[in-house]
């Protein structure tokens, strides 16, 4: 009998952890909550709502982003400008670990992530 090999992706682990410590109260969530998307070893943090003129439509906005680089083991930090591009956070755009990318967007010391 061979067994199936089980991919367990620890980042992933983390970062379901992180996230549902920052979602709001379970009865607040039908008008505001956060969710990601983690894909290529990008991870995206993004608010989720209800459209303000179309309140039956949701609309997710990606609010922080963290790629890892593998072959450095950091993780570069980027912020969503109003014009809808990503840009690098300064002063600190490296971490090595996830929380501390995590410990940056709840700080959130200059009004990037959350305005």
């Amino acid at each position: 009998m061979v067994k199936k090999a089980i991919h367990i992706d620890f980042n992933e682990i983390q970062i379901r952890n992180y996230v549902e410590k920052m979602r709001p109260p379970q009865d607040i969530r039908d008008q505001l909550d956060i969710g990601f998307k983690f894909e290529n070893n990008i991870l995206e943090l993004i608010e989720i709502r209800p459209q303000f003129q179309n309140r039956a439509h949701i609309v997710n906005f990606s609010f922080a982003k963290a790629k890892y680089i593998k072959s450095k083991n950091i993780w570069k930090i980027y912020w969503m400008r109003a014009s809808g591009k990503w840009e690098f956070y300064e002063p600190n755009p490296e971490v090595t670990h996830i929380r501390s990318f995590f410990d940056i967007v709840e700080k959130d010391e200059y009004g990037c992530f959350k305005g």
